[in-house]
């Protein structure tokens, strides 16, 4: 099997079904030339998420959308894991949202269940980190995996209406803005999701 593989600008197919996902995906991208095109637009199936690692189900995603295109294809897994809460919700993370996808709903659930672990001197552990890893899948089934991981701590109640998912409730370190609060640019040059497009925008370019 190569060990590295060379992949022209210009479409890439998006292994997800999330508008606000393709978004951001498209401005990490912009730089080095290439343009998402989701899943969800190409009428594209959605594969079980059945692996129990954010590696594992990046693979399976971009897999799948590889091999139903013919095209080279990129799935990220991402999610955030609560120290107090054992590492959940993980990679459970968008189910705790729901099929209406309430991350709304969901912020309240992790607070309710920190608070449900709340320690005898009432301390909360409110660290956390989100996880990002983004595989490229080609359609012979070859595949590369990057990852990036953001420390953090968690607020109550959520602040700021961008970015999406669970970032107005996360603050990374040495920060006072949760990535809902701050200006998307800061928030792609800190984030997970950043950090693993560092890593998988060397290999491209080695």
């Amino acid at each position: 099997m190569s060990t590295r593989r060379k992949l022209p600008p210009g479409r890439i197919i998006a292994a997800t079904h999330n508008p606000g996902k393709v978004k951001e995906l498209g401005a990490l991208l912009a730089d080095i030339g290439f343009v998402p095109v989701s899943a969800g637009e190409l009428g594209l199936p959605e594969p079980d998420e059945t692996a129990d690692t954010f590696q594992g189900n990046a693979e399976l995603k971009a897999l799948a959308a590889a091999l139903a295109s013919g095209e080279p294809a990129l799935a990220d897994d991402s999610g955030l894991a609560c120290d107090g809460l054992s590492g959940a919700p993980g990679i459970y993370s968008a189910r705790w949202a729901g099929p209406d996808k309430d991350f709304g709903a969901a912020m309240q659930k992790i607070e309710e269940a920190l608070k449900a672990e709340t320690t005898d001197d009432g301390e909360v552990d409110k660290r956390a980190s989100f996880t990002c890893v983004l595989s490229i899948a080609w359609p012979d089934g070859h595949v590369q995996s990057f990852e990036g991981v953001v420390r953090g701590q968690l607020v109550f109640p959520p602040r700021g209406d961008r970015g999406f998912g669970y970032d107005p409730i996360f603050v990374p370190e040495g920060e006072t803005e949760t990535f809902g609060e701050m200006d998307p640019d800061r928030k792609h040059a800190m984030s997970h999701r950043a950090i693993a497009f560092d890593k998988l925008k060397a290999f491209l370019s080695a």
